[in-house]
């Protein structure tokens, strides 16, 4: 279960195609969606973006700093 995930702004648009993960690395969008749907990080949920691809957003909350963008 992660706490604080950031995105990689990785894609040539600068979206996040992986996200790192403290204590465990870069993770692609896909196994991390896969991962959130399955309730490995209960503090986050899945969007769908404007091009139709799912991304992981943190349960808002009142701390920037657990905002994956900050």
């Amino acid at each position: 279960m992660a706490i604080n995930i950031r995105g990689n702004a990785d894609s040539k648009n600068g979206s996040n195609n992986s996200y790192t993960i403290p204590g465990r690395g870069i993770v692609t969008r896909a196994q991390l969606v896969k991962e959130t749907i399955n309730g490995q990080h209960p503090n986050h949920h899945v969007v769908t973006n404007k091009s139709g691809k799912k991304a992981i957003r943190a349960n808002p909350d009142k701390t920037k700093n657990n905002n994956i963008d900050k």
